[in-house]
């Protein structure tokens, strides 16, 4: 049940891209990156869970997760835990994964990237 509101939360987080308990600074973020259009559902839900609990993020998904940045994957990461849902989550072991996550989605766009 727990897993049902998680992922309700990120549903509305990600289709509204605003929340009012989220910093400015990550909004404007999330909100120029046009999140809504440039990811799709299915690979939202994989990311996040990869990132906020345990799970694996597919080849294309990290494609879409990569395209839209950097800025855009620390400003979803940093408003997800300003988020009283996820209040009883370690910020370091997110963080942690979240670096891990990044870093193995840019590993694999990079090797299937035709060498020039």
């Amino acid at each position: 049940m727990a897993s049902l509101n998680v992922y309700s939360a990120l549903v509305v987080l990600f289709l509204t891209c605003g929340a009012a308990l989220a910093t400015k600074e990550n909004d404007q973020i999330i909100i120029e990156t046009n999140c809504e259009t440039k990811m799709g559902l299915p690979c939202v839900l994989e990311a996040f869970t990869r990132i906020f609990e345990t799970g694996s993020i597919s080849n294309k998904c990290c494609g879409e997760h990569v395209g839209l940045g950097k800025i855009f994957h620390s400003a979803l990461v940093k408003r997800t835990l300003e988020n009283p849902l996820f209040k009883d989550l370690s910020p370091a072991t997110i963080i942690a994964k979240s670096i891990q996550t990044w870093n193995n989605c840019l590993a694999l766009i990079d090797s299937l990237s035709p060498s020039a």
